[in-house]
């Protein structure tokens, strides 16, 4: 017997936030029969595993910082300070399923059908599901199918014992310290978790490649930041020899699950060795193709696996789209909301909308580091590559934020607030902002509108300075 095929106008696979904003747009917007294909938990890496808990967790370390900075202002605490690690994780946790909870409620109410399981492609417009709950197998089809999968943390091949250490998933299941973590990779997850990490007491090793962390950004803010995490206690490993296997000593089962109770030793490709109660790989992410039988398909990937996609998130296959990590566009989660939002205007909007698509030049971005740092469009070599040296002009300013007047001189000057313009041709149109200090989260939002409307200097130069600010050295550089 056949199995049961069920029509769609747009069948959408994934329950992130890309795919989220995909069907919430078709359907919500426009009355498209919509479906959502889901295999995990709704809200997908950002809400369960990303984003929301990372901040979450920012901010729990920000509370001890403060409190760290209170002594500077005459505040005076009791013995012993503590906090239940434990109790803020429940918390959190409360937290992420309400917004599970919300996402499937907005899905509903939006007339999104969800489907809990699998998606296989069997042919390019037909799909197979497998239901979380076991029951029986049908088929879906759509004449428009957008994959938002998003991507998973990799492990290293190739490394004796490398599945003893955990990854960024794993590490939101972590609800008593350790006393010492590694932390392998020099993107910005590695930087965030290690900071906080460092931040709450546990000793904390960073191990990176090369001489400086976030390599993909300004070399103000690598060389910076790098700098200040080893003024902070964090043990930056430089030029680290890498990992040759990985031992486990005690722990790490179901039995001996909390980290207290785990022991590693790591030994590195020079012959040394650490011994640890926890190793994070932070070293990439893979695109999450897994059992979505893309082979199935004439569909075309590049050389690590993502959908190759144009400007409209088109696909080699004619009504087959992709949106988010799975493309490794600008690996973000609002690139990703913007991207599903655009797509759904393209396909089920009306005809001013025919030309929608996400514009994916001047994307603001910020790492929730130790302090945190944002960045819009072009790094300083990426600009004078661009339009030539003697094209660019590139204003900078370093400084103590306000906040660390009341400590003492020597513990101030490590408290950086660092911002840089880069601008290019007689307009000076800005092409380039990064920034680096405290507060400087909220701040990169605003200027990142005026950094993609196109501002020059003079614009900046125009805006009344709001003081006293760290945000108002932007405005009067000189």
């Amino acid at each position: 017997m056949a199995p049961i095929t069920k029509q769609y106008d747009y069948i959408v696979i994934g329950g992130g936030s890309g795919g989220s904003g995909a069907a919430r747009r078709a359907s919500g917007w426009y009355g498209a029969k919509t479906c959502i294909i889901d295999a995990g938990v709704s809200g997908g890496c950002c809400v369960n595993v990303g984003c929301v808990p990372k901040k979450m967790t920012w901010n729990f370390a920000s509370i001890s910082e403060a409190i760290a900075a209170g002594k500077h202002y005459g505040y005076k605490f009791g013995d012993g300070n503590s906090f239940d690690f434990k109790t803020f994780v429940d918390k959190r946790d409360a937290r992420i399923k309400v917004l599970n909870g919300a996402y499937e409620n907005n899905w509903a109410k939006e007339g999104i059908e969800l489907i809990h399981g699998t998606a296989t492609f069997i042919s390019e417009h037909e799909m197979e599901v497998k239901p979380k709950d076991g029951s029986e197998v049908f088929r879906v089809t759509a004449p428009h199918i957008c994959v938002a999968t998003g991507s998973y943390p990799t492990k290293p091949e190739g490394i004796k014992g490398s599945e003893y250490g955990i990854t960024s998933d794993e590490y939101f299941a972590i609800k008593y310290l350790p006393k010492k973590m590694i932390f392998v990779g020099a993107g910005y997850i590695a930087v965030e978790l290690a900071g906080v990490m460092n931040a709450i007491g546990v000793e904390t090793h960073l191990f990176i490649r090369g001489d400086t962390f976030l390599r993909k950004f300004d070399p103000m803010i690598q060389e910076t930041l790098t700098k200040h995490y080893e003024e902070i206690g964090v043990h930056v490993h430089r030029n680290h020899p890498g990992i040759k296997e990985v031992i486990q000593l005690h722990g790490g089962d179901e039995e001996h699950s909390d980290p207290r109770e785990k022991k590693l030793k790591v030994i590195m490709n020079d012959g040394s060795e650490m011994e640890t109660n926890e190793l994070l790989w932070a070293i990439g992410r893979g695109p999450e193709d897994r059992g979505l039988g893309l082979e199935n398909i004439d569909i075309k990937r590049n050389q690590k696996g993502h959908i190759v996609v144009d400007k409209y998130q088109n696909s080699s296959v004619p009504g087959v789209y992709a949106i988010g990590d799975i493309t490794g566009q600008a690996e973000l989660t609002p690139v990703a909301i913007a991207a599903g939002r655009q797509l759904g205007n393209r396909l089920f909007g009306p005809p001013e909308f025919k030309d929608a698509h996400l514009d994916y030049d001047r994307i603001p971005s910020v790492v929730f580091s130790h302090p945190e740092c944002g960045t819009t469009g072009l790094t300083e070599p990426q600009a004078i590559e661009k339009y030539g040296k003697e094209n660019i002009k590139v204003y900078h300013t370093k400084f103590s934020a306000m906040f660390y007047d009341v400590y003492p001189p020597e513990e101030k000057k490590k408290e950086p607030t660092e911002f840089k313009i880069v601008c290019q041709g007689p307009r000076e149109e800005i092409v380039g902002l990064h920034i680096l200090g405290r507060g400087v989260d909220e701040m990169m939002q605003g200027f990142g509108v005026a950094v993609k409307m196109g501002a020059t200097k003079k614009d900046f130069d125009s805006c009344v300075a709001i003081h006293p600010t760290s945000a108002e050295e932007l405005v009067t550089m000189r």
